[in-house]
């Protein structure tokens, strides 16, 4: 009767740890990258933003991953293939080289839509609240971590360098 007891309560204290950690979810997928506390618009809080520039984000925003997913995609096949070439007995530098330039391709692609995509935000903007932004790009910088309100927008939009 007691063994019956200890495994019913580890299996309910397993559920439940498993239950909290999936509730919990974030990282930097769809949900949780762009949709901190108020979806992308929270990059800009304090700008007092209309209902209707909050759903031109919005969509713009949809429409950028729409965009940039494919290209991840391919970033993602092509880190797996890059590492079993490492991975290889006798690595071909050729091979190896040749990964890397596609690499940086398809990187140079991302960057170039993500480019776009932050002057299309910038351009929704009225001319004060492109100045808070301004005043907030001088103050904190687009480079890796947080930027305004804390926002988690990754490389190069908020924050002051890597690990903040």
């Amino acid at each position: 009767m007691k063994r019956r007891i200890i495994i019913l309560a580890g299996l309910l204290l397993v559920g439940l740890i498993a239950t909290a950690a999936f509730a919990y979810g974030g990282g930097r997928g769809h949900g949780g990258w762009f949709n901190q506390g108020g979806g992308f618009t929270a990059c800009f809080y304090g700008l007092n933003l209309t209902a209707e520039q909050t759903a031109k984000m919005d969509a713009l925003r949809d429409n950028h991953w729409k965009e940039v997913q494919p290209l991840r995609d391919k970033m993602f096949v092509k880190r797996n293939e890059l590492r079993n070439l490492w991975l290889e007995a006798n690595p071909d530098p050729a091979k190896i080289n040749a990964a890397q330039k596609e690499m940086q391709v398809l990187r140079d692609q991302m960057q170039d839509k993500m480019t776009a995509f932050r002057l299309s935000a910038l351009n929704l903007l009225t001319p004060e609240q492109k100045a808070e932004v301004q005043r907030n790009y001088r103050e904190r910088g687009f480079g890796y971590g947080r930027g305004p309100a804390g926002c988690p927008v990754g490389p190069g939009f908020g924050g002051q360098g890597p690990g903040r």
